[in-house]
């Protein structure tokens, strides 16, 4: 008799949206979700759903067949637990439940059709995991709808849902641009999740806000690729989406080739909602997140101390545990960088501290790399890093504190002026001293646990010390007590090495 194949602890999530239908397999149901599989088909399920009421027959069919490959892939990987999700086509077609219960017996999981409330629910829950402490509209766009919502912190308040995504737009407008402006005018000028949003952030999730947000990166030649985070003001989102919506006029869309041929009819009416959007709400910022519907739909099924946990420091700790050559080591780093910000009086917000303590669990993550290139290796790690709740200017810093470790601070080892000039003066000069303090732990310890706690910092005067208990007295050398100075100089005070 054979044995059961045994399943693993990852988990995935098919999303049976109205313009796509994905499959994303994420590593196990943590805090900080890692995607190791993420696939999807543009199948256009909601195209003809607000004028015939009917999800179309070719777009079921291409769904149903990719939903058997997804299927397929997921005993393949030994996927532990899959979970099942559809939104709008779905829950509006007349035939959508025929369509889910084929679905369903080809998936062999039970697929739950969102509410227009659950689905803007589970947006604001996914924007929660992805960006730390979040205040302003979580607008989803699909194809089908747009969902708002307002989140503050960890508040979710309730939500609406409008029939005003790309595909349902372009239907009930007959692919009339001029119509469909008439239509989301209408639609969203009364709004009440909207009237609250001046001042604050707009939250774009959704795959053709995504597209539009790649274009701007793109055309404005900013150093990061990271889709997740990326932010601009709501002038120059406003700006953009009618540059974008000219060059529709003028049949100019098809040259936008980061685009998917099936999504790019879309950018427009994206384009047209966002436009509609900040003229209500008055936005300060328009922040785009990959973290949506389907990571908020795991992030609801964590335990609460696992959501209470910072995601940003939970991504930290599993890179430091996957490449680091002691995960301790690192862990006792942030114990020794407190005792220098408390030795030194060094002035930190509590944001601050906590991208510090993030860079010291990433300080040692590139030691396999050749140390010609360590550090430009590592800041690549660091800033494209697939993983949630930090913004694009915090990448940078805690990017760059791990290069200065790498490649020191001499003007021949310098990083891309594009990213340094992603932060202020201040800073970098802060990023500088970090990596300072890195070069010296990491030369004293050789990133072996049990070392740094035996050294200690005292300060006297304009005099700051690092203490070698008597032990450790052999680990002194001339070239730690250089590095010393130089980190000590940046504090702007003098070092020395004391045995004790």
């Amino acid at each position: 008799m054979k044995r059961p194949r045994k399943r693993g602890a990852s988990v995935a999530v098919i999303d049976i949206g109205s313009n796509s239908v994905r499959l994303v397999v994420y590593k196990g149901l943590t805090r900080s979700l890692i995607p190791i599989f993420n696939e999807k088909t543009l199948c256009g399920l909601g195209r003809e759903v607000q004028s015939t009421g009917l999800l179309a027959p070719d777009a079921v069919d291409k769904a149903l067949t990719s939903l058997k490959r997804f299927r397929a892939l997921c005993r393949v990987m030994q996927v532990g637990r899959v979970f099942a999700i559809a939104t709008a086509a779905c829950r509006d077609a007349s035939n959508g439940p025929d369509f889910i219960a084929k679905a369903e017996r080809i998936c062999a999981v039970k697929i739950e059709i969102l509410s227009g409330p659950r689905e803007a629910k589970l947006s604001a829950l996914g924007v929660l995991s992805g960006i730390h402490r979040p205040d302003g509209i979580v607008g989803d766009l699909g194809g089908g709808s747009l969902e708002l919502i307002d989140v503050r912190g960890s508040s979710v308040r309730s939500g609406v849902t409008l029939p005003l995504g790309g595909l349902a737009l372009q239907d009930l407008a007959h692919k009339s641009l001029k119509r469909a402006d008439r239509i989301v005018r209408e639609a969203i000028d009364d709004v009440a999740q909207l009237k609250a949003g001046s001042g604050r952030s707009f939250y774009a999730v959704g795959g053709t806000w995504r597209a539009l947000a790649r274009i701007h990166i793109i055309q404005s030649g900013y150093p990061l690729q990271v889709m997740h985070g990326y932010s601009i003001s709501a002038a120059e989102a406003l700006d953009f989406s009618r540059r974008l919506r000219r060059l529709a006029a003028a049949d100019m869309l098809a040259d936008i080739e980061v685009v998917a041929d099936a999504r790019r009819p879309l950018l427009t009416y994206a384009a047209l909602v966002l436009e509609h959007i900040i003229r209500v709400a008055k936005p300060k910022t328009i922040v785009f997140s990959t973290f949506g519907v389907r990571e908020g739909l795991l992030h609801e099924k964590l335990s609460e101390s696992e959501r209470n946990k910072d995601g940003l420091i939970c991504a930290a700790e599993e890179l430091n545990q996957l490449l680091s050559r002691s995960a301790k080591h690192a862990r006792e780093l942030i114990a020794w960088t407190d005792r220098l910000a408390r030795v030194v009086k060094l002035r930190e917000t509590g944001e601050d501290r906590r991208l510090r303590h993030a860079a010291c669990l990433l300080s040692d993550i590139g030691w396999r790399v050749h140390p010609d290139h360590r550090g430009e290796q590592t800041l690549s790690l660091v800033v494209n890093g697939n993983f949630g709740a930090i913004t694009h200017i915090e990448r940078a810093f805690v990017g760059l504190s791990v290069f200065y470790r790498y490649a020191g601070l001499s003007e021949e080892n310098q990083p891309p002026l594009t990213m340094q000039e992603l932060l202020t003066p201040a800073q970098l000069e802060r990023a500088r001293l970090l990596g300072a303090a890195f070069r010296v732990a990491h030369l004293i310890s050789a990133a072996r646990p049990g070392v740094l706690p035996a050294t200690h910092f005292r300060s006297q005067g304009r005099n700051l010390m690092l203490v070698f208990e008597h032990r450790l007295g052999d680990l002194v050398a001339d070239r730690v007590g250089s590095r010393f100075k130089q980190l000590a100089r940046l504090i702007g005070r003098s070092g020395s090495i004391v045995r004790r």
